[in-house]
């Protein structure tokens, strides 16, 4: 049992410099994985009688592109986030934003549970020379930490707060 499930399926389906074959593509398949594997740990966590917040793992990231915001004109991000909400709400629908595009940022809120979403240059900070931008989503299982997550930083941007000791 693990407490969040981590990971970015093969983002040459959903880049703007890919073929664009979306979701349905040979290597997304992966994402449908992690939403397996999840699926499988709550319910034999359900099965040996725990609930609440003690059903794992709790926590989701998923990261790709930022093409998978536009690929197949926003409805591959649409699905993904509704098949990470369908996870605790089966029944739940996630529609395309009204302007037609999605945000490079956003958040869903539901009954115990929430998703938060946010492009990111992920070689910030690190020293790459090239920019990386990344899309990062964030599904809280149990409660309205994933906005928490990607929005509110421990520093300034920047400042690096010391280590801890050995």
């Amino acid at each position: 049992p693990v407490d969040i499930v981590c990971g970015g399926s093969p983002c040459q389906d959903l880049s703007i410099a890919g073929l664009r074959a979306g979701l349905a593509g040979a290597r997304s398949g992966l994402f449908m994985e992690q939403l397996r594997v999840i699926r499988e740990m709550r319910d034999a966590d359900r099965a040996r009688g725990r609930t609440a917040l003690a059903v794992r793992p709790r926590y989701m990231l998923w990261e790709n592109v930022p093409g998978a915001l536009s690929s197949h004109d926003g409805e591959d991000f649409r699905q993904v986030l509704e098949s990470l909400i369908r996870i605790k709400d089966p029944v739940a629908d996630v529609p395309l934003p009204a302007a037609g595009r999605w945000l490079p940022a956003g958040e869903i809120m539901g009954d115990g549970h929430s998703l938060a979403w946010r492009v990111l240059d992920a070689a910030q900070g690190w020293g790459v020379a090239q920019r990386r931008k990344r899309i990062f989503v964030v599904l809280d299982l149990g409660g309205e930490r994933a906005g928490e997550v990607l929005f509110e930083s421990e520093g300034v941007s920047g400042y690096t707060p010391p280590g801890r000791e050995a």
